[in-house]
């Protein structure tokens, strides 16, 4: 096949016959007699492939540009060694004629996104593999160092084009490595230019393409999670809305701690004497009024019923509140790798057994946090690195378990217009999972409706999603017109 073709002249580049054996794959990719792409996609690409020159290369360019000379737009290079003696360097470049004909590909941040996810997917399957820039259009920022220098036989292509690329991938031999991460390129670049893959190859063609969006939306075990909180102790789940931060916080309560702990919900309100402690007023004894007593908190409750088991305090949506403020001299204890620290309260408690206070190391503190929440303060510094953080992100995977066939429908419709055109900032507020968890289409059309709707436009009126706000509005008209 083609394909198989392909990988044989990157992997083994003959400068004698470079340019004819390169028209003959770009070719054979094409048409449905072994070809990956419909024989009209081939309009959406022309071959360079110029042999003779300081730095050899062969590019999949635009059909738009011209014949010779410099070219624009994104395209996929091949760059052989310096001395032709083994697999050429895998890129995805901007031509030095600037962004156009591919200006609205190259400027939308979806394209950015999966070309890391790609690099991200290729690095874990082959450690320093590939490598991505964060933002292509953004030509005057050359390949770093140490990325030339792990790679040293394509210096030379770095030195001359080291602003305009910005993906790379290292093969080392003709393996299924190698394979996958030209067709994952491959598949992108015809893509996003308007085709699709032959019905032959859709299923390699979605393989590929599942592999690599998972490291758009990395999932983690609810496994995982709790082998960080026995090793790291104090670990905060940050996400969107609806991706199951609390109800997962809950189940790792009930299930792994075996209910031994509690939920605390954190809000504005939520002061150091509610959390570690302080002094609170009751009735005297003698009739005479009030008097004054130390009372635990929510965290000096837990540590007296610490009896050298496991137990787990989850603070949910625990950046509500003014943290730094409500631990107090209590942030000290947070130090996973100093569990023998201690503070001095200013008053003596009972519960604790004085007035110094020290976190158990069987106590874990779990805590929530959504990332979509703009109008209260992120979590400062100090406290930040005193906890591991764990992202949790839409799953495809819980919505086709749980969620009918329009539920699926329209996940994926929501998920694909964040990833298209969210900036980093607003792909916080790609709404989770459990916006589509339907097991019927009656159901799911008055989640979509009552739950899914009031938050887009929520999203609408406050300018979060400003910059693709059209496509969110014609989602909202699809959505109203569900019945």
């Amino acid at each position: 096949m083609a394909i198989e073709q392909l990988v044989r002249l990157i992997c083994t580049p003959q400068k004698e016959t470079w340019a004819e054996s390169h028209k003959d794959a770009l070719n054979g990719l094409f048409g449905s007699n072994g070809g990956r792409y419909p024989a009209d996609a081939k309009g959406s690409v022309k071959l360079r492939a110029p042999s003779d020159i300081d730095v050899p290369y062969a590019a999949y360019i635009h059909s738009g540009n011209p014949d010779s000379g410099a070219y624009g737009g994104t395209s996929l290079v091949f760059f052989p060694p310096k001395e032709w003696n083994g697999p050429c360097l895998v890129a995805m470049v901007v031509g030095t004629q600037g962004l156009s004909p591919d200006e609205v590909i190259l400027s939308r941040p979806g394209h950015a996104r999966k070309i890391r996810a790609i690099c991200s997917w290729l690095n874990q399957r082959r450690g320093d593999s590939a490598w991505a820039k964060q933002d292509p259009t953004r030509t005057d920022i050359r390949v770093p160092d140490d990325v030339c220098k792990r790679w040293p036989k394509f210096g030379h292509a770095f030195k001359r084009y080291g602003g305009e690329i910005y993906a790379a991938f290292s093969p080392e031999d003709a393996s299924d490595l190698t394979r996958d991460a030209i067709l994952a390129f491959l598949d992108l670049l015809i893509g996003e230019r308007g085709s699709e893959p032959l019905t032959g190859s859709k299923g390699d063609a979605q393989n590929i393409l599942g592999e690599w969006f998972r490291h758009i939306f990395p999932s983690v075990s609810r496994d995982e999670i709790f082998r960080l909180l026995d090793s790291r102790r104090f670990v905060i789940l940050q996400g969107p809305p609806g991706t199951g931060k609390t109800h997962l916080a809950k189940s790792l309560l009930e299930q792994e701690y075996d209910r031994r702990g509690s939920v605390v919900q954190f809000h504005a309100n939520t002061t150091y004497e509610n959390f570690v402690g302080g002094l609170a007023p009751v009735q005297d004894n003698a009739g005479t009024g009030l008097r004054f007593e130390p009372r635990p908190g929510y965290l000096m409750a837990e540590i007296a019923r610490s009896n050298g088991q496991k137990r787990l305090l989850v603070l949910d949506e625990i950046n509500r509140a003014d943290l730094a403020k409500v631990l107090g001299e209590a942030i000290y204890l947070f130090e996973a790798s100093d569990p023998d620290r201690e503070v001095t309260l200013p008053y003596a408690f009972p519960e604790v057994g004085g007035s110094r206070l020290r976190l158990p190391r069987q106590l874990h503190v779990l805590g929530t946090m959504n990332t979509a929440d703009r109008s209260i303060a992120l979590v400062d510094v100090a406290v930040r690195r005193r906890f591991a953080f764990v992202n949790l992100w839409p799953s495809f995977e819980v919505v086709k378990q749980h969620g009918c066939e329009l539920s699926q429908t329209f996940f994926t419709r929501t998920i694909s217009l964040f990833v298209e055109h969210a900036t980093e900032d607003a792909m916080s507020l790609v709404p989770g999972h459990s916006y589509f968890l339907a097991e019927n289409e009656a159901l799911a059309v008055r989640r979509l409706k009552f739950e899914l709707l009031p938050l887009l436009e929520e999203y609408l009126a406050q300018g979060f999603v400003s910059g693709f706000a059209e496509e969110v509005r014609a989602l909202i008209q699809e959505i109203e017109s569900l019945s």
